[in-house]
């Protein structure tokens, strides 16, 4: 018997429904992926047990000399995937490491640009119920309204009208390639820091498809699950001059002892992302997006900006006579998982939005390529275009079942 099944049996069926779940249905939220089962294992390893306040080599513990090596392995690791001059792997998300880089390069007050989140920013980028919203002044850009598309143009005088101390690139539903020398370009005239953050990219970066914001920026910061398709956790990467005022606004700022399996789990991350295999696996992950996105297109779907460059595709369903929320339970009952999302300019409210956001990253983790996209983006339209039909949703469930026996989860290899 396992372990877990002996000690909490209702814990044991949590784990065994998710499974299941996971397993039997299309996994289609951009920011989820599944990790390897090396990175399963790291997190529940002994690990777990130890605490490692400080850096290694500057501990506030004792025993710590094994754990140092997971962590200088992380950090170099790191270093080396994204070509970067330091690397903070500590943080425990990426909202945490986007906190760290404020902590560190900001006082309270000081005035931020950053992509407003109801463009596809992101709740750490200004918010106003968010502790960057309430801790700083940020002016918000956004896309333009005829193509979707970042405004540049509204950075710029945004910068010049603002004297913002520090600008922020980066997105959670943004579908086109951010074009960080332009920012960058932007920051230098304006005498402004340079912050990206990476989370929904760093997959893509590491695997060349997507520019590397790392040469342009004074920080990057990111998760590592998502593209990445390492554990839930963050990171900071930095230039030289920088790297003791992160490390500082990390701990003691802002968190206590790092989580050291997750630390261990970041590490094998940064190695499977650094594989020749990686690489196939980023381009397959765009390559399926743009599929989606063409069938969607093809089958009459307004998509925000027209299309996509990444690992997602923003769909305006309200133009098709959906909400967001009525088109996530659909798809949801039909084994598709997605989420409901904001689109610029909407004019529903938060919680029942205009669109959705589909992601190809665990699907392409599974194995699947165009074809299987073609077939996934048929199935959406036969639910989406009859909402209400349960006898549909539950015939396309029982064929999305089918098409995941083909494509085990890596954790049924477990």
């Amino acid at each position: 018997m396992h372990p877990i099944a002996a000690a909490d049996p209702a814990i044991w069926k949590v784990l065994q429904d998710e499974r299941i779940r996971q397993q039997d249905g299309l996994e289609m939220i951009a920011s989820e992926n599944y990790t390897s089962s090396a990175i399963l294992a790291a997190q529940g390893s002994v690990l777990t047990n130890k605490y490692a306040e400080g850096y290694p080599g500057r501990r506030y513990y004792g025993g710590c000399e094994v754990v140092d090596e997971a962590e200088k392995l992380a950090i170099d690791r790191a270093c080396a995937l994204f070509g970067a001059e330091n690397a903070n792997v500590q943080p425990h998300s990426g909202a945490s490491a986007n906190m760290a880089v404020y902590f560190a390069a900001l006082n309270p007050g000081d005035t931020i640009v950053a992509m407003n989140l109801a463009h596809g920013g992101h709740l750490t980028h200004g918010m106003h119920l968010n502790f960057s919203g309430k801790l700083y002044n940020v002016k918000h850009y956004g896309v333009r309204p005829d193509d979707g598309r970042i405004d540049y143009d509204q950075v710029e005088s945004l910068c010049k009208e603002h004297k913002p101390k520090l600008v922020v690139a980066g997105a959670s539903a943004y579908s086109r390639t951010i074009q960080f020398d332009q920012f960058a370009d932007i920051c230098k005239r304006h005498g402004a820091l340079f912050m990206v953050d990476m989370a929904h990219i760093a997959g893509l970066v590491a695997g060349g498809q997507h520019p590397s914001p790392v040469p342009w920026a004074d920080f990057v910061t990111s998760t590592t699950h998502k593209t990445l398709r390492g554990p839930r956790s963050g990171f900071i990467m930095c230039r030289k001059e920088w790297i003791q005022k992160i490390n500082q606004a990390v701990f003691p700022g802002l968190q206590g002892g790092p989580l050291m399996h997750v630390v261990a789990a970041k590490a094998i991350g940064f190695l499977e992302a650094s594989q020749p295999e990686f690489r196939a696996y980023a381009a397959q992950v765009v390559a399926n997006a743009r599929t989606i996105a063409h069938e969607l297109l093809s089958h009459g779907y307004r998509l925000i900006s027209g299309g996509t460059d990444n690992h997602l595709v923003l769909v305006d369903v309200n133009a098709s006579g959906l909400s967001g929320r009525q088109a996530e339970r659909a798809l949801d009952a039909a084994g598709i998982t997605v989420n409901r999302n904001g689109i610029p300019f909407d004019t529903r409210p938060p919680l029942d939005p205009s669109g959705v956001r589909i992601g190809t990253p665990a699907l392409t983790t599974r194995g699947m390529t165009e074809v299987e996209m073609r077939q996934i983006a048929a199935w959406m339209h036969r639910v989406l275009k009859a909402p209400d039909d349960t006898a549909a949703q539950a015939a396309v469930r029982a064929e999305v079942r089918e098409l995941c026996k083909s494509f085990p989860a890596p954790h049924e290899h477990a």
